[in-house]
């Protein structure tokens, strides 16, 4: 009887653990993993060609999607402004969006060229929230890089980067805030139209 009672609770525990928050994975592990991917891809000896550059474009474009979660960014960018869009004008912001991070900073991650990349501190904000404090080691100096990220659907998402204390986030949030002081969304949309097809 007395295993039979042990039985159960070890199973209960395993129940408990399996299903709760934590079982989908240090908010760091998870974080290192999807940056090591992007390493990965950088470092393939396969796509070090200026031919294979659209090739590690589209690599990177799969791991990038699985780790941030686009609708929270673009949301905490947005604040208030974003309960003014139309759930239509909402989907088309979130790709526009993504597509102006995408050439912004996609050349800039291309160029790099075997840096140290060293993750030392996870801080969780709330039960569903963590920083993650990293760095990048050059010959020359260190690049902070920390990523806010937060939990949903068993997953931990990416949704700020601050690089040397710049949040990406705040930002663009200064950026799209005086446009919609003085435009109307869909004016603010034209402008992110107009900002992808230009590059």
């Amino acid at each position: 009887m007395k295993k039979l009672i042990a039985g159960i609770c070890i199973f209960m525990i395993m129940l408990f653990v399996l299903n709760s928050p934590g079982y989908a994975g240090a908010p760091m592990d998870t974080v290192q993993k999807n940056v090591d991917k992007v390493l990965d891809v950088l470092r393939d000896p396969k796509l070090k060609a200026a031919s294979a550059k659209e090739i590690k474009k589209n690599k990177l474009r799969v791991i990038f999607d699985d780790m941030f979660d686009q609708i929270e960014f673009s949301r905490r960018t947005l604040t208030r402004n974003w309960n003014n869009l139309t759930p239509a004008q909402r989907v088309e912001f979130v790709e526009l969006f993504k597509q102006v991070l995408e050439k912004n900073y996609a050349d800039k991650i291309l160029d790099y060229t075997n840096e140290k990349v060293e993750f030392y501190r996870e801080t969780m904000l709330t039960a569903t929230q963590a920083e993650i404090q990293s760095k990048i080691i050059t010959s020359s100096k260190e690049i902070p890089i920390f990523y806010r990220v937060i939990l949903k659907d068993g997953k931990w998402k990416v949704y700020d980067v601050i690089v040397e204390n710049v949040s990406l986030v705040q930002n663009y949030r200064t950026q799209f805030n005086d446009i919609l002081s003085k435009n109307t969304p869909e004016q603010l949309l034209a402008t992110l139209r107009d900002m992808v097809s230009k590059h």
